[in-house]
């Protein structure tokens, strides 16, 4: 019997054999769906209930109570991070792969079918795409729970209490989607066929970074700093694919234009990540004393130094923009003058064809001479 082709991979005609590695790129979404299944279900079972629970819920609460009688209400839960964590983290990530392949393929592959994009401008559609969805998700996520935890409105509360940092529900569950999410990146390139060095290199760096970056702050109770500075770095980066994108739709580019817009947010956003961070990690816990000035001055350290290498690869793909800019222009200014050159050539030509004979012989010096 004919498998039929699942989510996330092209259709083709012939059906490629089982366990190869084309039938593995093709049915990976339906594949880790059964995968992740097989922990759903362990729920339902008493005997395994407790090691499937390790992989969906979450652990290590320090605080909270159940209704009762008593408060029919409860105590809400507050977490803190622990070794358990990464076993959600492990299946967090497969829930990544199954809606990447879906966004792939239900939303990516719809619209792209339509615009008959060149190979280039497809790769960007779909990585920018994948990008913004995470991003809005993410901003939209983190400016939820900083808003109900009260973190803007008293920004002491990044440094108040530190170490003693328990997080809430959904702020703990948004660091652990965030740690599967970069770290689903990995398996995508081996199910996208990202086979040359040039497009595998930013990607595994994007990934391990992020993921090394966030988990850092996470076990270090840098929690609530982290999820500030993330939602305003996610807000740049949902900026800048916006425009990736417009550029792929807009073939007269001239909404390109607008991209100054994105570059002033990243300057912003840069600026207000760096006095964040001084005002937590110095002001807030070195100045105040205690047992952690040591981690607060290294986490400060990596902050300015992650900063810096954001501005410094920001200017120099601004200016390779306009180098490249310079170059497209030179280049189409050559091509307008060569195209001018035969048109001036045949108009002198046809003007002095429109002269009488006698005036066609006389204008021409040679002839003159032989006369």
């Amino acid at each position: 019997m004919a498998i039929k082709p699942g989510l996330g991979r092209k259709t083709s005609n012939k059906n490629p054999p089982i366990l190869s590695h084309e039938f593995v790129i093709q049915n990976h979404a339906d594949i880790i769906s059964c995968v992740a299944m097989v922990f759903v279900v362990g729920l339902m079972n008493e005997s395994t209930a407790s090691f499937a629970s390790a992989f969906i819920s979450l652990h290590h609460n320090v605080s909270g109570e159940e209704a009762s009688r008593e408060q029919p209400y409860g105590k809400p839960y507050t977490y803190v991070a622990g070794i358990k964590d990464y076993c959600a983290i492990f299946f967090y990530t497969l829930t990544c792969i199954i809606m990447h392949a879906i966004i792939q393929e239900f939303v990516l592959d719809k619209i792209s079918k339509k615009l008959h994009l060149s190979k280039f401008k497809l790769a960007r559609f779909n990585e920018s795409g994948q990008l913004v969805a995470f991003y809005l998700l993410s901003f939209i996520w983190g400016t939820h729970v900083a808003l109900r935890e009260g973190y803007l409105g008293q920004v002491a509360l990044l440094w108040e209490g530190y170490p003693a940092h328990p997080m809430s529900f959904l702020h703990k569950f948004y660091f652990i989607i965030q740690l599967s999410y970069y770290l689903h990146m990995l398996p995508e390139l081996y199910f996208q066929k990202v086979r040359s060095k040039e497009e595998q290199q930013p990607k595994i760096i994007h990934s391990i970074s992020g993921f090394t970056l966030i988990v850092l702050a996470y076990t270090l109770s840098f929690q609530r700093l982290a999820l500030v500075l993330l939602t305003l770095h996610y807000f740049s980066e949902l900026l800048a694919h916006i425009f990736q994108l417009i550029g792929v739709f807009d073939r007269d580019e001239r909404l390109a234009r607008v991209g100054i817009v994105n570059n002033v947010c990243f300057v912003l956003v840069r600026f207000a990540t760096s006095v964040i961070g001084v005002l937590t990690l110095y002001y807030g816990i070195c100045v105040s004393g205690g047992s952690y000035n040591l981690r607060a001055v290294i986490a400060l350290i990596g902050l300015i130094a992650v900063q810096g290498y954001l501005v410094f690869s920001f200017i120099t793909e601004q200016l390779r923009a306009k180098r490249e800019a310079k170059r497209e222009a030179k280049l189409l200014a050559a091509q307008t003058k060569k195209a001018k050159a035969p048109n001036k050539d045949k108009s002198k030509r046809k003007k002095e064809s429109d002269l009488p004979e006698a005036d066609q012989v006389s204008s021409s010096p040679a002839k003159q001479k032989l006369k």
